[in-house]
């Protein structure tokens, strides 16, 4: 259900296993090479890799909690996030952004786990799942929730106020969405975006129009989850998972090239 990738591995977070959770791939064959297990991890929600740090951190939303998985010595440590965490991201300063999507707060936490920072986003923002930062300090935020019917992706000020947006109500065009759950930016600031409820990745520009669907239903055989961007290959990875009865039951990583 999450994918990320650092140097030639891919790495892949898999649900509803009680271990083994990461499995470890070649990235350019695919071979499986090993995989990690995470002790004490929960009901995981998302996957990132850090090269400046070496290592993976997992959102864990049933501890409210953040894993730490030093990728050399696969040696594990946690902390607490004190919200209920979504998706993740890294700053420009090799920090962990983490999306708390009940309070409407974006926390970021140093490698070791020290909080040095929260952002209280507007009250417009409803449910915010994925915030990454730019190079401007400003932030790229998808949210929505059933009680606004609102699905956006905002370019987000350094005080938590919406500069601009993209979608509204749901729906399937060109000019919208249907809950936006995980983001890729590449560095020109062009956004990916996983439309989940319309089987699709959307590809933003900087200034939050549409440009096109770089992945459309025919690629995905259940439902676009996760997504990460491979700038030097030139790939983008897709977690395509299928949910069933409260839990994943099956899923695949999807290689497009962009």
């Amino acid at each position: 259900m999450g994918v990320t990738s650092l140097d030639n591995h891919l790495y892949v977070l898999r649900g509803n296993k009680s271990s083994k959770e990461i499995e470890v791939y070649d990235i350019d064959s695919y071979r499986l090479l090993r995989c990690l297990t995470v002790p004490g991890l929960g009901n995981r929600d998302d996957i990132v890799a850090c090269a400046y740090n070496r290592c993976a951190y997992i959102s864990d939303w049933s501890h409210n909690s953040v894993h730490r998985v030093a990728l050399s010595y696969a040696t594990v440590t946690h902390w607490p996030v004190n919200d209920t965490p979504a998706r993740l991201s890294l700053t420009y300063r090799h920090s962990v952004m983490v999306s708390c999507w009940k309070v409407r707060k974006i926390k970021e936490f140093s490698t070791d786990g020290q909080l040095l920072h929260v952002l209280t986003l507007s009250q417009d923002v409803v449910s915010p799942l994925h915030a990454i930062q730019l190079s401007s300090g400003q932030f790229i935020v998808c949210h929505g929730g059933i009680s606004s019917q609102l699905y956006r992706v905002c370019l987000i000020g350094s005080d938590g106020s919406v500069v601009k947006s993209f979608g509204g109500l749901p729906g399937s065009g060109s000019q919208q969405m249907n809950v936006p759950v995980h983001m890729a930016v590449d560095r020109n600031e062009f956004v990916f975006v996983v439309d989940v409820n319309n089987d699709r990745v959307l590809l933003l520009s900087p200034q939050l129009t549409y440009v096109r669907d770089v992945v459309s239903p025919e690629q995905l055989r259940w439902k676009p989850r996760r997504v990460q961007l491979d700038s030097t290959r030139g790939r983008l990875y897709v977690a395509d998972n299928e949910f069933k009865h409260g839990k994943y039951t099956a899923g695949r990583a999807v290689v497009v090239s962009v």
